[in-house]
């Protein structure tokens, strides 16, 4: 879905001003939100393109007046609810209310350190010759829908030059939505920043994007 965290390109935002010598957290409590998110996710309770999705579908007015780690726990607290693992009743209080949901699996202290280190892998043997080659010239397709995407919208319809070939991954558009894995060839499409931006563009600025097959069609 292309909404409120779906900005490339759009005007009216102000200036990106990145904070100097940022930290990493700005907020002992923001170390916890990532800790909660990475436990539950590593639960498996549900994929990771799901988290994403969960945090990507927060309404825009709700998204863009949150922080970063505040928009993680609002899509960690979608997941919760959702799959049962914790009630509105229970958000709102300070103790269950009933036995806890069991989850498939719980890592245990020591072995976090080692299971971060390890990440979660996402490619996939191939199992079918690639569509596109270097060098080959395709164009995005329009993907207005409700569900998850990783295509920008900035690129919807645009024309670029596939620069890369980077074999098969996991599709989030389905795996978000528990519909399979249905891995797909990921390509680096380079695009021209007058494509993209039109005459306006800088004429030396080339963006890169690894995008699925089925978001690309050849022209």
């Amino acid at each position: 879905m292309n909404a409120a965290q779906d900005l490339g390109g759009m005007m009216g935002f102000g200036p990106v001003a990145p904070e100097k010598d940022e930290p990493i957290f700005h907020a002992p409590w923001e170390k916890r939100a990532l800790a909660l998110t990475l436990a539950m996710g590593a639960t498996g309770s549900w994929p990771l393109d799901a988290g994403r999705h969960a945090r990507e579908s927060l309404p825009p007015p709700d998204y863009l007046t949150s922080s970063y780690y505040e928009i993680w726990i609002k899509g960690l607290t979608k997941l919760l609810l959702s799959t049962g693992l914790v009630s509105i009743h229970e958000l709102s209080g300070d103790s269950a209310i009933g036995p806890g949901k069991p989850v498939k699996r719980v890592i245990p202290a020591d072995e976090v350190p080692a299971a971060l280190a390890r990440g979660t892998r996402c490619d996939r043997e191939a199992t079918r010759p690639a569509r596109f080659a270097v060098g080959d010239t395709v164009r995005c397709r329009h993907v207005y829908k409700t569900g998850h995407t990783r295509l920008p919208r900035y690129l919807f319809g645009r024309q670029g030059v596939i620069a890369g070939t980077h074999g098969m991954f996991v599709l989030p558009d389905s795996n978000a939505h528990g519909l399979g894995e249905n891995p797909e060839w990921v390509y680096t499409v380079r695009f021209t920043g007058a494509e993209l931006w039109g005459e306006g563009a800088d004429p030396t600025l080339t963006v890169m994007a690894d995008l699925w097959e089925s978001y690309c069609d050849p022209v």
